[in-house]
């Protein structure tokens, strides 16, 4: 029982500001959930949101098990997804006639260019102890600059079918194809977590690594591995975005999606100091910063203005999730209980919660 409550927590965050968000899109226009066809799709704000967050939910996941790991960020994300893009333009192109058996070689080509990065970026932090940020910061630097040498210092151009069904929708399927493969992508990884011991080895090496390793555990393996799913996170949303876009853009694709993915994860309950993780407080978190990013856009907000709002947003949260105003909410909750004690307010107990699963060290 008390799992659960720690659990749902967690959520209690993501969830009031989405909720918060969606009041705010209500009182705009009544029609905020309504959804229309065309072409036998389904189209409106909540289809719009779920295919423009398929790359960022996507990369969250990743993103939340390197932070539980390795107690950091990887600040390339977006710089590995445009590498690996560029391998599948280049080879999709290079291949002639396009068949969805070039399209499937080209992803799995990606993915190993995905796996790859994620490995270099895994090794300097697992082997070399470098800091996550620091040893990702050399292919944020660089990372476009390579994409840019294998397009061919061009924005090459998709121009298929199955790419465009690939980043629009499938001719008698209403669901657009990047919804259907964001899902397909998280029941993996719902998988993944189900038959293996995952979850518990990296919770146990970001809460204490030393403790970890007197459990038989290999801390530098278990960072490693998170380094690698974030390499084919990268690659998966790498080869989402541009079949998206319909061409490779080095300079634009996914760029600064690292920002986002970072407050995703905090927005999710997750501590950034390593530890306990939610899955699904990450993907809330992703859902919400692009209802964000869309709240934003239909009040009329100027798109240059966009980010300052965000910062503002930011700065809101973590000063919610401070210890300094989850101290005084205690405080106040005592002086609650300590008057009436046979009443208590619930919402309270569980904003305190949740602030203490932002905040935690896990301990």
């Amino acid at each position: 029982m008390r799992t659960m409550k720690r659990s749902f927590s967690h959520l209690v965050l993501p969830i009031s500001i989405l909720l918060l968000l969606i009041i705010i899109n209500l009182i705009k226009g009544a029609d905020y959930f309504s959804i229309t066809v065309v072409n036998g799709a389904f189209y409106g704000n909540i289809p719009n949101i779920l295919f423009g967050a398929s790359e960022l939910v996507i990369l969250s996941i990743g993103m939340t098990l390197v932070t539980a790991a390795s107690r950091g960020q990887d600040i390339s994300i977006g710089e590995s997804a445009t590498i690996s893009s560029a391998v599948f333009v280049l080879f999709v192109l290079q291949a002639g006639e396009v068949t969805l058996l070039v399209i499937v070689v080209g992803f799995l080509l990606s993915c190993v260019v995905g796996l790859a990065l994620g490995a270099f970026n895994g090794i300097l932090v697992s082997v070399f102890k470098v800091q996550p940020m620091i040893a990702s910061l050399i292919l944020f630097t660089g990372g476009r600059s390579i994409a840019f040498m294998i397009d061919g210092k061009l924005s090459p151009i998709l121009a298929n079918d199955i790419s465009n069904q690939i980043g629009t929708v499938i001719p008698g399927i209403p669901i657009q194809t990047p919804i259907i493969l964001t899902v397909v992508f998280i029941v993996c990884i719902a998988m993944l977590f189900k038959t293996t011991n995952l979850r518990l080895y990296v919770e146990t090496v970001g809460i204490n690594p030393n403790a970890a390793r007197l459990n038989g555990i290999n801390p530098k393996k278990i960072i490693f591995l998170t380094f690698l799913i974030m390499g084919f996170c990268t690659a998966v949303a790498g080869f989402i975005a541009v079949n998206k876009a319909g061409r490779h853009d080095s300079v634009n694709l996914l760029k600064l999606i690292m920002m986002d993915a970072i407050l995703a994860v905090a927005i999710g309950g997750n501590p950034l100091i390593g530890g306990k993780f939610s899955i699904t407080g990450s993907i809330i978190g992703a859902y919400t910063i692009e209802v964000l990013n869309r709240t934003l856009l239909r009040l009329e907000i100027e798109p240059a203005m966009i980010k300052v709002f965000k910062a503002v947003f930011i700065i809101m949260l973590m000063i919610i999730a401070s210890p300094v105003v989850r101290a005084s909410i205690r405080k106040a909750l005592d002086r609650v209980r300590t008057k009436n004690p046979t009443k208590g307010s619930a919402a309270m107990v569980s904003m305190v919660s949740t602030m203490d699963m932002i905040g935690e060290k896990g301990e």
